[in-house]
């Protein structure tokens, strides 16, 4: 299923979002709605997708977003000719919205 952007402003509650890095440099992005994940889509309807995780994270702002997470599937075991793994070998971290986070000194 998939939710613009339009009905998350609509919809009034915060949401979990998992934006996929695709590629070296492509992003798109679902949002966890009552447990189950949904592609994010712009006004009309297109995929979200960006070049960058800094524009991922700049429009995601404008959004009622809860916390944020990457997610990157590794195709290591496929590049060396390993056979599929019974598991999953998906990486999830989290992210922060802040584009420019405050510089400690030490």
């Amino acid at each position: 299923m998939k939710v613009s952007f339009r009905d998350l402003l609509r919809g009034g509650g915060r949401v979990r979002v998992v934006v996929h890095s695709l590629d070296q440099a492509l992003y798109q992005v679902t949002v966890i709605i009552d447990g189950r994940e949904h592609l994010l889509t712009e006004n009309d309807g297109t995929t979200f997708r960006r070049h960058s995780l800094s524009e991922v994270r700049e429009v995601l702002q404008l959004l009622p977003v809860e916390s944020v997470s990457l997610r990157q599937t590794s195709a290591y075991d496929e590049m060396i000719g390993q056979p599929p793994r019974a598991g999953d070998n998906a990486l999830e971290v989290p992210l922060s919205l802040d584009l420019y986070p405050p510089i400690t000194r030490h």
